[in-house]
This record gives structure tokens, sequence and C-alpha cells, in this order.
């Protein structure tokens, strides 16, 4: 019973995709791994369309197992509240990553980029699309950027 427990609890966390926080590893990884990165700037303790897309579609099942694959997660987060402030050089390096791919100040931003950061396609604000519509796109840009 214990070893059926352990096992499901590994499949369980196996599922979920880790989020990057080093701009500099992220290129690294897609580059190694023949993927892209999705950007995303979100405001984790205050934005309620960026708590929305984290919930119904980057925590999608179908969505996992496509970031998995094709993928390199990065998060640029803009906590505000005091307790979730970011080291003085994550934030530096997020800042930096804003004024780059994101000027107008958009939460949540959403940008899908080569392995060497450059800009195939960005999404400002919640997309409106449906999760599984996002994916599909996803899936398209993925696919024809080969």
């Amino acid at each position: 019973m214990k070893f059926t427990g352990i096992v499901l609890l590994s499949l369980l966390m196996l599922s979920f995709t880790t989020w990057e926080t080093n701009f500099e590893k992220a290129k690294a990884t897609a580059t190694k791994e023949h993927k892209y990165i999705l950007l995303n700037f979100s405001g984790s303790d205050w934005c309620g369309p960026c708590i929305r897309m984290h919930k119904e579609v980057f925590d999608n099942d179908a969505f996992q197992q496509f970031a998995t694959q094709k993928l390199v997660m990065m998060n640029a987060d803009f906590p505000r509240q005091k307790k979730n402030q970011l080291a003085k050089d994550l934030q530096k390096q997020n800042d930096q990553l804003a004024d780059k791919y994101n000027s107008k100040g958009s939460f949540p931003m959403t940008a899908l980029l080569d392995a060497n950061g450059n800009i195939l396609r960005s999404w400002e604000g919640l997309p409106k699309e449906s999760p599984d519509e996002f994916l599909n796109e996803l899936k398209d840009l993925t696919q024809s950027n080969q």
C-alpha cells in the first residue's frame, strides 16, 4: 500500500511544470533541449487575471504535458506584499526583462520566445481564447517555427 502511494505521489509531482526564474538558465536550457521559452509576467499576490491564468491555463493537465515537451517556463514575478518580495538581483533581472519584453507593464503578459530570446508571439492580459485554444495556438506556433 505504501509503495502504491509513493508511486502515485511521484507521478503527480512529475506532472507539474517547473518555473524557471533565471532568464540566462532558461535560455541555456531552451538551447540545450531544443525548446521554446514561455515568459510570463505576473503579479502573483495581487493580480487576479495572473492568478486565473496560472490556475486555468498553466495548471491544466494538457498544457503541463505540452510544456514538459516543448517549453521552458519562465516566470518574471512582481509581487507587492512585503512578505513576498524578491531578492534584489532577481528583482533587477525581472525589471530588465520588463523593459525589454513588457514595456507597457501589462499583467499578465506572456511571450513565446525562441532559445535566443527573440519574440515569436506575445499576449497582453488574460488570453481571450479558452485554455484549449491558447494551447492549440502555442502548438501551432512551435510547429511552424521549427
